[in-house]
């Protein structure tokens, strides 16, 4: 099998291991858009187990855990290996205005969206206006008699 020898990928991949080589979680890249009256927020997770997801909401806090685990037993000798396995942290803080307790999640293809609604207090909404007839003053004529 040929392979392409890459010496600028090669020293990226050193110090991408250098500097990654920390315990904790791994930052998965997403995407944030607003589509009519709700946020979706796309998260790539290619490769994880939908078991291993989670979505938490405490207060403003939306938190995504993700878990990817390479397949391998002692004998497996790797030629390469870009993918990033392991745990995987997303935290946002989430503005006024919306509706956290209906925030649900689909997981599908390797991405998780999560569908963020806007509240119903925080929708554009359309003010009526009243109005009230103007109130005529009450004048007295008092007419004098010519004698």
């Amino acid at each position: 099998m040929a392979m392409y020898w890459d010496p600028f990928r090669e020293l990226d991949r050193l110090a991408t291991s250098m500097l990654d080589s920390r315990q904790g979680p791994r930052v998965m890249p997403i995407d944030l858009h607003r589509d009519g009256d709700h946020y979706v927020l796309s998260a790539d997770l290619p490769g994880v187990d939908p078991g291993s997801v989670d979505v938490d909401i405490d207060g403003q806090l939306l938190t995504i855990r993700a878990e990817r685990t390479l397949r391998s037993d002692e004998q497996t000798q790797w030629l390469v290996r870009e993918r990033p396995s392991g745990s995987f942290l997303r935290q946002l803080t989430l503005g006024d205005g919306l509706d956290t307790a209906s925030i649900s999640a689909h997981y599908e293809n390797g991405v998780l969206s999560v569908v963020i609604p806007v509240s119903e207090r925080a929708k554009p909404r359309k003010v009526e206006v009243q109005a009230t007839a103007p109130k005529m003053e009450q004048q007295s004529v008092t007419t004098g008699s010519a004698s």
